[in-house]
This record gives structure tokens, sequence and C-alpha cells, in this order.
């Protein structure tokens, strides 16, 4: 199998640059999102109805097309970590991790012994279909798999430094909309400034223990200002807001030029 291109950028702090996939549910569209040059598409399964089969079909396509697929799951728990890894996904961007606990259960869902406690299951499309040894299997399992912590409480914030600390965390990122509306300032005028702290505080922690560094935003200028302040997994915006911001200012546009 192909290696991570994922997780190898990552270590090499090299900047990528994908989008979420929250509408498009045909596997088809990481052809196209290859073809735009970008470098990894991201499927919400928390706010998305996407199903098992459809997240396992997307990532046989993603493998066969070396373009990272990455995952976040409804939840960070076994059931679910489990069975997105045994389907053949290698990143998982975990949501709600609280705490340094929760980061280390989620960790060692994630590899197998000695690094973790993941289930084994022989082969499948975790291995292509290959029958390999267990301790080849392992190992390069463990050393694939990408796992990306979401703090998105005030709560997360208050055991930052432990929750960066864990072994098998690969990178930390801030969920701002959830952030925003558990500090008490979504929508208002202090969010900006807010959240901007708090990504501050998240990039400090990373670099003190080695991880790297993911955040999302929905303008050029935004993924500036992300790269200046550290991150390198960068997420714009999304399938849906692409294609309706791009339908809506044609639509203004051929309008606006009826009326003219």
């Amino acid at each position: 199998m192909n290696d991570n291109a994922y997780r190898v950028r990552a270590e090499r702090g090299e900047v990528q640059l994908g989008t979420w996939v929250t509408m498009i549910r045909t596997p088809a569209v990481l052809t196209l999102l290859k073809a735009a040059g970008l470098d990894f598409a991201r499927v919400d399964m928390e706010h998305s109805p996407f199903s098992m089969e459809t997240v396992a079909d997307m990532a046989t396509l993603a493998r066969a097309l070396d373009f990272p697929l990455v995952v976040r799951p409804p939840e960070g728990n076994r059931e679910w970590i489990t069975r997105l890894l045994d389907a053949g996904v290698w990143n998982l961007h975990v949501p709600q991790v609280d705490t340094p606990e929760q980061a280390a259960g989620v960790a060692a869902c994630c590899r197998y012994a000695p690094l973790g406690e993941r289930g084994m299951y022989g082969f499948g499309p975790h291995t292509m279909y290959q029958t390999l040894t267990p301790g080849e299997h392992m190992a390069a399992a463990n050393a694939r798999v990408h796992v990306t912590a979401m703090l998105e409480t005030k709560r997360a914030f208050e055991r930052l430094d432990e929750i960066a600390s864990v072994p098998g965390i690969d990178a930390l990122t801030i969920g701002p909309t959830d952030l925003a509306q558990d500090l008490g300032v979504l929508g208002t005028p202090a969010q900006r400034d807010t959240l901007d702290r708090y990504r501050g505080r998240l990039v400090e922690a990373a670099r003190k223990h080695g991880k790297a560094v993911a955040m999302l935003t929905d303008s050029v200028e935004g993924v500036r200002q992300m790269v200046a302040l550290g991150a390198t997994i960068i997420n714009y915006s999304s399938d849906a807001a692409v294609l309706r911001a791009g339908y809506a200012a044609v639509a203004a546009e051929v309008r606006g030029g009826a009326r003219g």
C-alpha cells in the first residue's frame, strides 16, 4: 500500500490544503477535488448524513487515487474508530476531546499493541485484502494512521497541556463554533479576538509537544492567517459552501446584468 501522504506531509511540516465534504456523497467527488489541486478531503460524519457504506466506498477510492481522506466520526469512541479504521480510513479528526483521559482513549483505539488496544481484524479493506503477518500488519497500520484531536470547550483548554502531551495524538485543532458557543461569545463582537487567543494557546502547546496544528477557514486571507499562526493542515470551507457561493455570485451577476 502507499504511504499515508497526509501523515507524511504533516511530519515534514508541509502546508496542505483540503476541504470539508458535507453534502456530496458520491465518491467521485474525490477525483474532482484532487484535480482541483487540493491535498485532502475531510468527510464530516458528525453533522452530515454520510453512512458507513458511503465512507467505506470513499476510502477505497481515496487509497486508489492516493488522495488522503480524513473522517470526523460522530464521536471519538471505540465503536466508530474501529469501524472507520477497518473500513480503510487512515486519518481521523476526532471531535469533543475534553480531557487527556479521552485523548488517551482515542489514541489507544487507533493503534495496535504495544502502542494501543485497537481490535484485531484479519484482512479486509484496511489491508487492501492482502494477507500479512500480524507483526507486519500491526507495525504498518500503527505507522500509517493519523489522529487529530478537536478541542471545543473551555474545559478542554483548562487541560490543554496535558491533552497535547498524549502520545498517539498527532495533531490538535479547535472547533471554532462550538468553542465560541461554550465560551459565550458566539455571534458577538468578541468572538473573533477570543478565538484568536485560543488558537494561539493551542499552537503554543502543539509546538511544545511536537504536534501538528490543523485549522479551518473560509477565505484565502484566512488561509494566510492560519499558516502565519503555525498551522500546516488547513481546511478551506466545504463543498456545500463553495457551491452555494459560486452559484450565488453567478446568479447575482446575471440578474443584475439583465436588470441593467
